[in-house]
């Protein structure tokens, strides 16, 4: 009895430069988001890891696979857990680039008016920044209910 995949006809388990892997891009921008909170460029980041700069930008766009022995090595420089890497992944959307899901999407039509990455932003960075200050796990999770209820009450 013939297996049958759970991948879409024609996917072939890697990434190109025309068309990178969902998990490559969300893993890409993980490992730019960690790098850019700590102020480390690329150079640096390369060096640290014995690599050049340009393999640190096409890790950072999805171009290129990180391999697990380098996702492991960049978990130590970057001073986080290797999961860091794989956090915030919307696994209902690499379903659906793979074919095997159908699950609802979540309406992100609010994504689209933003200019630019947000994750680029300045704004962004230092809300990340005081967050993470926040010693207190607990105060931290108050924080996150605060932050949603301000939100829920803007769309009332």
């Amino acid at each position: 009895m013939k297996r049958q995949s759970i991948y879409k006809p024609g996917y072939q388990g890697k990434s190109s430069s025309k068309n990178p892997d969902p998990m490559d891009i969300h893993v890409g921008a993980r490992i730019k988001m960690r790098r850019q909170l700590l102020k480390i460029s690329q150079q640096g980041l390369g060096e640290a890891l014995g690599i050049r700069p340009q393999q640190i930008q096409k890790y950072e766009t999805g171009i290129n696979r990180v391999s697990a022995s380098r996702l492991f090595h960049l978990s130590k420089v970057l001073g986080v857990e290797v999961k860091f890497f794989f956090d915030d992944f919307n696994a209902e959307s690499l379903g659906n680039a793979y074919g095997y899901s159908e699950l609802k999407q979540e309406d992100l039509s609010w994504l689209e008016s933003q200019k630019g990455d947000l994750m680029e932003r300045k704004e962004t960075h230092l809300l990340v920044r005081t967050y993470y200050q926040v010693r207190d796990q607990s105060v931290r999770r108050s924080y996150i209910k605060i932050l949603k209820t301000l939100i829920s009450s803007q769309l009332d």
